[in-house]
């Protein structure tokens, strides 16, 4: 079995576009957030069948996402998760790359518009202190190249503090909740 590392970067047009496919994100996100799971049991968390999720599973493997966790067989076989993290080219060295790694983002962005919107109609029957909590807002800022990148940087610090929490659940404070932080600046 591959060691878990923090990240793990897709270069390859193939696995980018293997990645991008929604109950595949959902799978390894899921891997992510719950630890080792058979494809029987993530298709129940998931609402999907385990035939579906088992191919999926299989799908991720090619590409280093997921892998088997040792143990059972078939649809009882445990999968995880090999990285807590997916990099994608910042920059793409060819057009195929590019395309595929825009295909990846485009999925991205409609999965976080998803949850964005399903919490702006869920937000009025929270508790207050997590309604308060949610930061809702965008700032206009004129910046260089180099200014923007050092304030993802900077922002990258912050959220890293509370990253370990994700693969480590006696790590989580009692009264914490997954929260979905969307980090995005759009250059116009």
């Amino acid at each position: 079995m591959a060691e878990h590392r923090d990240v793990v970067n897709l270069t390859d047009p193939r696995a980018l576009r293997a990645y991008a496919h929604p109950i595949r994100m959902r799978l390894v996100g899921l891997l992510r957030r719950e630890g080792t799971l058979t494809a029987t049991r993530a298709a129940e968390l998931l609402g999907e069948s385990s035939g579906s999720t088992s191919f999926h599973l299989r799908q991720l493997a090619r590409y280093g996402l997921v892998e088997e966790a040792g143990g059972g067989t078939g649809r009882a076989k445990p999968w995880r998760a090999t990285a807590m993290f997916t990099g994608l080219p910042d920059v793409a060295e060819t057009p195929e790359l590019g395309q595929a790694s825009a295909q990846v983002r485009g999925v991205l962005a409609g999965r976080q518009q998803e949850l964005l919107l399903d919490w702006i109609r869920r937000a009025p029957d929270e508790p207050e202190d997590w309604q308060r909590a949610t930061p809702f807002s965008d700032y206009l800022l004129y910046l260089t190249s180099g200014e923007l990148a050092e304030l993802a940087e900077r922002i990258d610090e912050l959220l890293r503090h509370y990253a370990d929490r994700l693969g480590d659940p006696a790590a989580r404070p009692a009264d914490s909740r997954l929260v979905t932080y969307l980090n995005w600046a759009i250059p116009q």
